[in-house]
């Protein structure tokens, strides 16, 4: 793979219902309910018990009501044609022409994107912004004397436009391999961070004390780095991939003292995609699991990294059955959604002979990912001379308005409603046609419901029009075709605990 890798509480129809209750859960902790423990003994009861009263944080949930996010793949791969570099690229290949940031965050937010993910630092090690501890980095290139900063361009382009900031930090370093940096065989020892080096002229109001080997500790002065001197930070993007690095090379890497120091420097930040806050979908091709749980058993692996129990490409992560099949090589329950990493182009990085994908393309991944309880990372790459293509920045705006018209007016906003346990029931005042539903449950109280069925109330008698398994923070249907009724239920079938629904939005698309 090329990179390897909402709550959504609406205005439009804020619901709560009670749910189908079950037996209460072991109690745990507030401030450890996004992972509990499990024990090798428990029955399926128990599993499913503990998974009901997994919650998700404060930047989860903050992170899931995003929907849409973008990366943006940009580096010395831009100039030499790579997906994946050497790490011994000649800095002078990194020319932009005409970098634009602004530009970039114009054609997002025109988009409806909400984030956007920078490649800081590729597999190739190449350093977007003048670093202290490489000189494989923009500031070795002539482009704008030496003193150019993607880095700080980014940052302060996607904050005047308001989207938000994520940085990619590739783990896997090319060039630090080369030069015997990284996978030296180094032992973990305590190291400051910063380390000054000289010439340095911070006095830094905070300094830590963490385990590293040589690497670790490169990394860890990369992200003191970034983490302080760009501004607020809300996603941190750990790849899992190694670039050209043998598999034997590959050292363990200093997990829990980079989660420490991420946590410390930016306590909103989400962690992604080897982290503990966000999980690879398990492909790139833009398609989330028909069921896709927020709450699946992993394990811990050396150095405290959060890991799949199941394959990450398991079709089914979270479901009854899964969690038993789980459990030998479960540590926790965990709090872990998914983000669907694909791009707009066939490639990562840019390439002149690729094209966007269609908007009939790009509609699919949005009802695939955004409508089965996923988070879309489109990436959006910028060509040579820094700009995202015009046939890009148009595509960008097409999706949106596709979206749009898919979606628009919630005919359920300000109708009247009846709660029950397990059912809501819509009143529109008169017959209207509905053709696409959105669900979504208030995931502050977890992830509850394992089936539902929509209703439609027709000459006298309710009849089934949709229904599924699982709805999480976001579950779109779309009717095969318009079914025309002034009352509408959603009666949840199947649940783990008490159901609390944010969204039941009924919809005609304008197709």
């Amino acid at each position: 793979m090329a990179v390897s890798r909402r709550l959504f509480v609406a205005a439009a129809t804020a619901l709560t219902a009670t749910g189908i209750p079950l037996p209460a859960a072991r109690a745990a902790a507030p401030d450890t309910r996004s992972r509990i423990p499990v024990s090798p003994h428990d029955t399926e009861a128990d599993l499913v018990r503990t998974a009901s009263q997994v919650r998700p944080t404060a930047r989860q949930i903050a992170w899931q009501r995003l929907e849409r996010t973008a990366f943006l793949h940009f580096g010395v791969n831009t100039f030499t044609g790579l997906e994946w570099g050497t790490g011994d690229e000649d800095p002078e290949v990194f020319q932009p022409t005409g970098l634009d940031t602004d530009q970039w965050a114009r054609a997002l937010s025109d988009g409806g994107f909400r984030l956007a993910v920078l490649t800081v630092k590729h597999h190739d090690g190449f350093v977007l912004y003048p670093s202290r501890y490489t000189d494989h980095t923009v500031a070795s290139s002539s482009w704008r004397g030496g003193q150019g900063d993607v880095l700080r361009a980014f940052a302060d382009s996607m904050r005047r436009y308001g989207l938000k900031v994520g940085v990619y930090l590739s783990p896997a370093d090319e060039n630090q391999y080369l030069h015997g940096g990284y996978a030296n065989g180094s032992a973990r020892t305590a190291r400051t961070i910063p380390t000054l080096v000289d010439g340095d002229d911070r006095t830094p109001p905070r300094s830590f004390t963490l385990d590293a080997t040589d690497y670790g500790a490169h990394m860890l002065n990369t992200l003191y780095e970034v983490l302080t001197e760009y501004g607020p930070v809300d996603e941190v993007w750990f790849d899992g991939a190694q670039g050209h690095i043998p598999p034997e090379k590959v050292g363990a890497y200093d997990w829990d003292s980079w989660y420490t120091l991420v946590r410390a420097l930016a306590p909103d930040a989400a962690i992604a995609v080897t982290g503990p806050d966000l999980r690879w979908v398990g492909n790139e091709s833009g398609l989330a699991r028909e069921d896709e749980w927020s709450v699946v058993p992993v394990k811990e692996n050396p150095y405290g990294r959060t890991d799949w129990a199941l394959a990450y490409d398991t079709a089914d992560e979270g479901s009854r059955a899964a969690l038993v099949t789980a459990l030998p090589r479960t540590d926790y329950l965990q709090w872990w959604p998914a983000e669907c990493d694909v791009s707009l182009r066939d490639g990562w990085f840019y390439h002149p002979d690729q094209q966007p994908k269609s908007v009939e393309e790009l509609t699919e991944i949005y009802f695939g990912l955004v409508g089965r309880n996923a988070v879309l990372l489109l990436n959006v790459p910028p060509d040579t001379a820094g700009l995202l293509p015009a046939a890009d920045v148009t595509r960008l705006r097409e999706f949106r308005e596709r979206v749009e018209r898919e979606l628009p007016e919630d005919l359920a906003r300000r109708a009247p409603t009846r709660r029950a346990p397990g059912l809501v029931t819509v009143d529109l005042g008169r017959e209207r046609e509905v053709d696409r539903v959105r669900l979504a449950e208030d995931v502050r109280h977890g992830q509850q419901v394992e089936a539902f069925v929509v209703e439609a109330h027709r000459d006298g008698a309710w009849t089934r029009v949709s229904g599924s398994g699982t709805i999480g923070a976001s579950r779109i249907l779309r009717l095969p075709a318009p079914v025309s009724a002034r009352h509408w239920r959603l009666r949840v079938t199947g649940a783990r605990a008490a159901v609390h629904l944010a969204e039941f939005g009924l919809y005609r698309s304008r197709l």
